[in-house]
């Protein structure tokens, strides 16, 4: 056996590694491992595991390890989600140490999340470019429920913006993860300022909050020829819950009124029915839409002015907005936030306005260059 550990130690492995990834693929092959996604920029191999009832979880590299070899045999550190559904995209320099030596600090983690009728997907390409430039962060991405993946995770109702963000904090609670960064687009940006409004843990301060293209209060969207979501959630709504031709489906949302980016975009989300390796053409949606309505109007009812001028210390809140999105900010919420930024300077804590040029409300589609740009000083000095 010594020999053994001496000549795979001569390949530069680690033979506790090996035992371990063994154990990983027997949970995977009883149990399953849904919804975990451990992946690095620039061709480094990923960790990756399917919905429910699909691919078990394979273990291409023996150099990433979910397993603590001090509880080997009890139970694995990171468990199966059965919260939200969720991708980690990490930097080339994070190593998976820190979860069997505690005295190894834990790497700097951001919170990416996704607006209404979203899925952490709409991240991904961005969390790959963060995760290319400041590599020793990991970027956390998730499906808010009633969202992609999530949405085979049964949750109890209401489907407001608080609990999606309670939703957010138990993932992070059950990954052991204290975020530096919090970003989040349009809904997203609600649910991460009621993430700080409810928890000080596991939000480590301080904590940088990044709300794209969101007011704290009042929702203005859609004026005289802009896509509105309500109106898009209700005809939704009275298409069929099967779809036979996505052609059909963009076709339909243009007739509307809908723009084609809006109409390509809401396709996304359906996903070929039947069982894998079947010939079914048709396609069903990965959403649950009366679930998100709910979301909406939560949305557009929920108030985070008070979080907002009267910042905890330690939370620095960072608002964006999109250069040609103007119908969703008044002069007032304006106002409003550079009077914050005055209050929180005197107080300890934090509140800044940016404007992203060149961009409409898809701010990390239309001009990722200048949100890359505005947003990497938060994952510098680590």
């Amino acid at each position: 056996m010594a020999s053994l550990h001496r000549e795979f130690s001569s390949l530069g492995y680690n033979l506790a590694e090996i035992r371990l990834n063994l154990n990983i693929q027997k949970i995977a092959a009883t149990r399953g491992c849904p919804f975990l996604k451990i992946s690095r920029p620039a061709g480094v191999e990923f960790l990756r595991s399917s919905t429910r009832g699909q691919r078990a979880l394979k273990v291409p590299s023996i150099q990433m390890t979910l397993v603590d070899e001090r509880l080997m045999g009890k139970r694995a550190i990171v468990k199966p989600a059965d919260i939200l559904a969720y991708d980690l995209v990490q930097g080339a320099n994070v190593t998976w140490s820190y979860i069997m030596n505690r005295s190894v600090p834990e790497p700097p983690t951001a919170v990416l999340l996704h607006g209404i009728l979203g899925s952490r997907k709409n991240w991904g390409t961005f969390a790959r470019r963060l995760a290319k430039e400041f590599p020793k962060w990991q970027f956390l991405l998730v499906d808010l429920r009633c969202h992609g993946d999530s949405t085979s995770i049964q949750k109890k109702g209401p489907h407001t913006v608080a609990a999606a963000a309670l939703d957010v904090l138990k993932l992070l609670g059950q990954l052991k993860l204290t975020p530096r960064v919090v970003v989040g687009h349009s809904f997203g940006g609600k649910v991460a300022l009621s993430m700080v409004e409810q928890a000080a843990k596991p939000l480590a301060r301080p904590v940088r909050v990044w709300v794209l293209d969101s007011t704290p209060g009042k929702v203005r969207a859609g004026g005289d020829g802009d896509d509105h979501p309500a109106e898009l959630i209700t005809f939704l709504s009275r298409l069929p819950s099967e779809i036979s031709s996505k052609r059909d489906v963009v076709d339909a949302l243009v007739q509307e009124g809908f723009s084609n980016d809006v109409a390509q975009w809401v396709v996304t989300n359906l996903r070929q029915g039947g069982p894998p390796g079947s010939s079914s053409s048709s396609f069903s949606w990965i959403f649950d839409l009366n679930g998100i309505s709910e979301m909406y109007k939560s949305y557009e009812e929920t108030n985070m002015w008070k979080l907002v001028e009267d910042v905890p210390r330690g939370v620095h809140v960072n608002f964006l907005k999109a250069e040609r999105s103007l119908h969703r900010w008044a002069l007032e919420d304006l106002q409003r936030i550079h009077a914050a930024e005055e209050q929180a300077a005197e107080e300890g804590g934090g509140v800044e306005m940016h404007v992203l040029e060149d961009a409409g409300h898809w701010v990390h589609a239309d001009n990722p260059d200048g949100l890359f740009k505005i947003l990497s000083f938060s994952f510098q000095g680590f």
